[in-house]
């Protein structure tokens, strides 16, 4: 279960693979806070939490949860614009206060990245800060702009590799359908080519799902934008999978997805291909439109 400090405000965001850690607020709501399809932080001003309120709450969840935390999650949107200085404190304060910690992990904006030097990216690594979150969403120029996604797919690659290279885990995250039926192939071939050359350590897709509140989820309810089918979505999961060469940990087993994907690539394209040829031909069933979520 979720540990979620009690200065967190809720609803509760954060990675799947970070339902046992113990989440931490250092930031609220998100700096850009402008991609069209993501609703999370629209009722929050974004703000950097004071030094001194940070503190408080590393030493109050000490004090109601204990000292055993091995992971914590840094929140909220994109806790990595905060300064290298900022960062540092903090994560020395997590050491200090959790003997047994083993990972500090975070969402990131590529353009966060970008503007830490190599030294200071190892500086954060060598305190614990060992996985970064991004979105690349899609890897279409033209998608990412529509979007205002605020970097380009440049940045996003460049971004990741300056992470990977200073000894930074990276979790990417693509999301299926967000470039409509209209220019599916083109973000599936696009997001691919990325994705290569990110080479991340985890990959990580997900089906857009419109949220009430986002300028994407309310074109999709004007009629503006069409959703993918279960079977476009699918195909547009071959189209990216087959043109995926790089060594990373795929995985498209998200609430959101109509079918659970996951396996080391390359070894495992070729099977994770023969099972969505299987979904594609009726062969395996696909999740019923109730039980997907976000």
């Amino acid at each position: 279960m979720t540990r979620a400090h009690q200065r967190y405000r809720w609803p509760l965001y954060r990675p799947p693979s970070e339902a046992d850690s113990l989440i931490l607020p250092v930031t609220i709501g998100c700096s850009h806070n402008r991609c069209h399809f993501c609703s999370m932080y629209r009722d929050r001003r974004f703000r950097a939490l004071p030094a001194v309120e940070v503190s408080a709450a590393i030493r109050e969840a000490r004090a109601s949860l204990g000292s055993e935390a091995r992971r914590v999650f840094l929140a909220d949107g994109d806790a990595f614009c905060l300064s290298t200085r900022r960062l540092r404190l903090i994560l020395e304060e997590l050491g200090a206060s959790y003997p047994t910690l083993q990972r500090v992990s975070s969402y990131a904006n590529a353009r966060d990245v970008l503007r830490k030097s190599e030294a200071e990216l190892r500086a954060l690594r060598a305190l614990k800060l060992k996985l970064l979150y991004l979105g690349l969403e899609s890897g279409d120029a033209e998608t990412l702009s529509r979007i205002e996604k605020g970097a380009t797919v440049e940045e996003m690659v460049e971004a990741v590799r300056r992470a990977q290279a200073a000894g930074i885990a990276t979790s990417v995250m693509v999301l299926i359908g967000l470039a409509g039926p209209t220019r599916s192939l083109e973000h599936a071939r696009a997001s691919a080519a990325a994705l290569d050359r990110m080479e991340p350590t985890y990959t990580a897709l997900l089906t857009y799902t419109p949220t009430p509140g986002s300028p994407l989820g309310e074109a999709v309810g004007r009629g503006e934008q069409a959703l993918l089918s279960p079977e476009q979505s699918l195909l547009e999961i071959r189209a990216l999978l087959a043109g995926l060469h790089c060594r990373t940990h795929f995985s498209c087993n998200h609430a959101s997805n109509y079918l659970p994907l996951r396996g080391r690539l390359p070894s495992a394209g070729p099977e994770l291909l023969a099972l969505l040829d299987a979904a594609l031909e009726g062969k395996l069933p696909l999740k019923p439109e109730l039980l997907r979520g976000l």
